[in-house]
């Protein structure tokens, strides 16, 4: 099972704003995108989405940016790729049709699959997969772009 680009970068960005040491800042797309080398266009709708999920609290206007809108052990990992992904079919068989679909098990045998993978990634928060926060952080490039301070 391969998760979209469009969950992958979700997970990404949400694992990048927790591991933030304590920032009072809100954070920026051309933050996120430079940290991962991603489009912009493609980071705006993610935290666009991720914000209308509840995951981030967006602020809009000119100082405006986002920050984490839950807790990062309430972010479960699992109901996170549920709502990112558009589908969890790890097949179409009718793209092209297959003949054998009728009698077919594998449709079977691959859910089960899917909810076991799942049943894994509900075990899960964003919590646990960044509690390695010093390692991770060190890992990340020094920004060029300046952090705006939250106006009180």
């Amino acid at each position: 099972m391969q998760l979209t680009r469009y969950t992958d970068f979700g997970i990404r960005t949400l694992m990048y704003l927790a591991i933030q040491p304590d920032r009072e800042t809100l954070f920026r797309i051309s933050e996120i995108t430079q940290v991962f080398d991603l489009s912009p266009n493609h980071v705006s709708k993610i935290v666009h989405h991720l914000g209308k999920l509840g995951y981030l609290e967006t602020i809009r206007g000119k100082s405006g940016g986002f920050r984490l809108g839950k807790s990062p052990k309430e972010i479960n990992i699992g109901q996170l790729v549920r709502v990112l992904e558009n589908s969890l079919a790890p097949i179409d068989c009718s793209k092209p049709y297959c003949r054998l679909t009728p009698s077919c098990q594998l449709r079977g045998v691959l859910a089960e699959a899917v909810t076991a993978y799942l049943t894994v990634l509900d075990q899960y928060s964003l919590s646990d997969i960044v509690s390695n926060n010093k390692e991770l952080i060190n890992l990340l490039p020094e920004l060029s772009i300046p952090i705006l301070e939250l106006s009180s």
